[in-house]
């Protein structure tokens, strides 16, 4: 593990992949929190229902001032947006869940591996935690917590973290401290970062913005 990573990161260890997540999916997240079914690459997924988001959750461009170059992802895990840094001092934000207490961790990484309909092992840690989940769960099923697409943090020096970048199947839980350690994202959301995202993108999650770092200047 490389110098960048904190003490709590090596404490949580690589095996905190994907979320701390019940399944199935609650019968009621059907009515107020979705909106249809949409196709992707030969699958399904719950289309969300922004119209029930919170509207700074929501995909948006803001005024941003960064040292970091365009291309970059930026997480600011305390008020829990992701930046895709842009020109011209702007970036496009997104709403995220992060890592409960205990799971969280900060630093930074390279997206080294992107999958489509990625298929969910949870570790043995988080199985120890929830012997009630199932030992792996395909790509495109319904009950897949990583969504859509996934994107795989490891550390420079190649080590994979065991943290991701992924979709979600609980839109409620956007802007909350819900996960194992991963950043989650709408559906819509991991699509769209997924195609701005090459393997080799940088990735900086913050404990906060505070002085000396990149600053969101959008009030919402």
């Amino acid at each position: 593990m490389t110098a960048s990573m904190t003490r709590r990161a090596l404490l949580v260890g690589a095996g905190a992949l994907a979320t701390n997540i019940s399944l199935p999916i609650p019968a009621f997240a059907s009515s107020k929190w979705f909106d249809g079914a949409a196709e992707d690459n030969g699958f399904q997924y719950r289309r969300t229902n922004f119209a029930v988001i919170k509207p700074h959750w929501r995909r948006q461009m803001v005024k941003y001032f960064s040292q970091e170059s365009p291309g970059t992802v930026v997480v600011d895990t305390r008020n829990h947006f992701l930046y895709w840094i842009w020109e011209n001092n702007t970036a496009l934000r997104y709403g995220v869940g992060v890592g409960r207490e205990g799971f969280q961790w900060f630093g930074r990484a390279q997206v080294r591996r992107k999958s489509l309909w990625p298929r969910w092992v949870p570790p043995p840690e988080m199985l120890k935690r929830q012997p009630d989940l199932p030992k792996l769960v395909e790509g495109g099923a319904p009950n897949n917590p990583l969504g859509p697409r996934a994107l795989y943090l490891h550390h420079d020096g190649g080590a994979d973290t065991g943290y991701r970048l992924h979709g979600t199947l609980e839109p409620w839980s956007i802007g909350s401290d819900v996960s194992s350690g991963c950043i989650r994202m709408f559906p819509e959301d991991i699509i769209d970062l997924y195609q701005r995202c090459p393997v080799g993108t940088r990735v900086s999650v913050l404990e906060h913005l505070g002085a000396g770092t990149p600053k969101d200047q959008e009030r919402t």
